[in-house]
């Protein structure tokens, strides 16, 4: 219910900055964002839309969610009451802090740490799954992308790497292999 949840979001001190609003034939939605000002989008599909599949591991679709927030405690306690997400892993990575590791429905989907100095806001990062990262790599810079970050290995053995776009948008992608 994007209504009951964008109501939810407003409740616990984050904004709302489109209200709920209908897409004909696909769905409701509501952009919001979080206490710190990291914007998301609350959705629901119309009942004419199938019902969507775990496609966290096929290529193509999202992989891991990861947010880099004004304070990760606070941030993790906001999205856990709304959304019910329990902390697992937390990783020490010294000087930059904890990067707590959540999960939804007893399934891993991201990772969320108080973000650096340098970062002048809370922002949400969305890692796309592909095949390899070293042919992505490949792809973002015949497309006139930019790397920024990598390609790394993270812990659980997954390869990264965040890029621009042509435009100067951030994006980010995920692999089992390099």
């Amino acid at each position: 219910d994007v209504d009951a949840f964008a109501k939810r979001v407003t409740q616990a001190g984050g904004k709302i900055f489109r209200p709920p609003s209908d897409i004909p034939q696909v769905g409701r939605f509501a952009v919001v964002a979080d206490p710190q000002g990291a914007a998301f989008v609350l959705f629901k599909g119309s009942a004419d839309m199938p019902p969507r599949e775990n496609t966290t591991e096929k290529s193509g679709h999202f992989g891991w969610h990861e947010l880099m927030a004004a304070d990760m405690e606070s941030a993790f306690a906001f999205y856990a009451s709304l959304f019910g997400w329990g902390k697992t892993t937390a990783l020490d990575m010294g000087p930059m802090g904890i990067y707590q590791l959540f999960s939804a429905n007893g399934v891993e989907i991201g990772g969320m740490m108080t973000k650096p100095p340098s970062a002048p806001v809370p922002f949400w990062t969305f890692y796309v799954q592909v095949d390899s990262v070293k042919q992505a790599v490949e792809k973002i810079a015949a497309a006139g992308g930019k790397v920024i970050n990598g390609p790394m290995e993270v812990p659980g053995g997954q390869w990264i790497v965040q890029g621009l776009d042509p435009q100067g948008a951030m994006f980010a992608l995920v692999s089992p292999v390099a």
